[in-house]
């Protein structure tokens, strides 16, 4: 509390002031954020995790496995022969998934493709019962 001290010869300026110098406070409380904020990423750890690394593996290309490859206006090809509608595909797809051992789905969607088009073709091979499916892409550029 501060008081104003003086030579008072007139009653009416010797009253008490009551008010609070606030500007002490501010600047504590200024000093303590930063301090906060420059020690908080510090102690703050994170869950150690093993991110997977990037690599290209070759191929390997077994006869049978099935190589669906689905075009820019949305066609799917079976190898190199176009299938018409997608029941047909589910089908076909079907008398591959009863083989033992169950043989693998590599899908190649062209880059201008819509998501939806390559969406129906793995939603035919879950309905098919196929376990295995994988994307066939190109490798990244070296260098």
């Amino acid at each position: 509390m501060a008081m104003s001290v003086g030579q008072g010869g007139d009653d009416d300026h010797s009253e008490v002031m009551s008010s609070i110098n606030t500007t002490p406070l501010v600047d504590v409380m200024l000093v303590l954020l930063i301090i906060f904020l420059i020690t908080i990423p510090v102690v703050s750890h994170t869950v150690p995790v093993d991110l997977p690394k990037e690599r290209v593996e070759a191929l390997q290309t077994t006869p049978q496995n099935v190589i669906l490859s689905v075009t820019r206006d949305g066609d799917v090809y079976w190898g190199e022969h176009r299938v018409p509608d997608r029941e047909t595909l589910v089908a076909r797809l079907k008398e591959v998934s009863v083989k033992n051992p169950q043989p693998q789905v590599n899908v190649r969607g062209d880059l201008g493709v819509r998501y939806e088009a390559v969406g129906q073709v793995i939603v035919a091979v879950q309905r098919a019962g196929i376990a295995k499916v994988s994307f066939i892409t190109q490798p990244p550029a070296r260098g």
